[in-house]
């Protein structure tokens, strides 16, 4: 019998089936619940067990991770009679590795705590790949006992794993990090453009790029995207326009400016408007085409 902690794991998109799949593979005993039954059969297939509702799927478990889409998504399944709230065992820790915003983790960890669920909020960063290879970037926010007790089932996931305040502090370091990535994206793009307008080879010209100082895990990772025009989603433009939204307003509520991570937020949206929401965020390429008079 496996000593390691059951787990159920709620959220099975781009991010959460190879993430649950990684924690099979690492021999824990994972239950699965989403939306979509073929994704259910992905995990089933893999090793997991699948699960016909939320409360079905937390009620054993002694840890539970969630991985939805945004705020509302984590409050249907942790609140009301079927969430996990309500069907969790007392002393459950209930890991949110969701993208949201700070307070709702605020919110969840202070009625968790009402009903015996300690709480770790646990963003991450790196996309399909990172999530399919393991080797995903953790930002985490929470009790620091809570933080270690979750760390090996961390390691399974993810290779940058930092515990980085209270609870909302891994989606405030998150949201961070999304303001970062969307720029560097933007700035990618535009050389793109520049560069394929100026009649360069542009594959040499992003290797040579990509060895100094320009270079980013964004360009490496999204350098393909460009040349082949490749679009297919590894995180959505619908979810960055969600964290753009995330960080202006945290942003506000704080009072740093951000100048800059304002003008790409109204580019994401511009570029979700014009129907590309659910491509890959580096097709905000799409959108500086379009400003430089090409027709996509």
């Amino acid at each position: 019998m496996s000593t390691l902690p059951k787990v159920a794991w709620i959220g099975l998109g781009i991010m959460g089936s190879p993430m649950s799949e990684n924690l099979v593979k690492a021999g824990y005993d994972v239950t699965g619940h989403t939306l979509e039954w073929e994704k259910l059969d992905r995990l089933t297939a893999a090793g997991g067990t699948a699960a016909a509702s939320v409360a079905e799927a937390v009620r054993d478990a002694d840890v539970i991770v969630t991985m939805v889409p945004a705020s509302p998504q984590v409050e249907a399944v942790a609140y009301g009679p079927d969430g996990i709230l309500e069907n969790a065992r007392r002393g459950a820790l209930l890991i949110d590795m969701s993208s949201i915003t700070p307070q709702t983790s605020v919110d969840l960890a202070a009625a968790a705590r009402e009903k015996g669920i300690r709480v770790l909020d646990a963003p991450v960063s790196g996309g399909e790949a990172g999530a399919i290879e393991a080797v995903l970037s953790i930002m985490v926010g929470g009790d620091q006992a809570d933080f270690d007790e979750a760390k090996p089932l961390f390691e399974a996931l993810g290779k940058t794993i930092v515990r980085c305040g209270p609870h909302g502090s891994g989606q405030t370091v998150k949201a961070a990090n999304q303001l970062i990535v969307a720029v560097n994206i933007q700035a990618c793009a535009e050389a793109v453009v520049f560069l394929e307008k100026s009649g360069v080879d542009l594959a040499a010209a992003l290797d040579v790029l990509g060895g100094g100082l320009a270079g980013s895990t964004v360009l490496a990772r999204k350098k393909d995207n460009f040349l082949k025009r490749d679009f297919t989603p590894g995180f959505r433009i619908d979810l960055h326009h969600k964290d753009m939204g995330i960080v202006t307003d945290a942003a506000r509520t704080v009072g740093a400016a951000l100048p800059v991570g304002a003008v790409v937020a109204q580019l994401v949206a511009s570029l979700r408007a014009q129907g590309d929401g659910g491509l890959d965020h580096s097709a905000l390429l799409r959108a500086v085409e379009r400003l430089s008079g090409a027709r996509v």
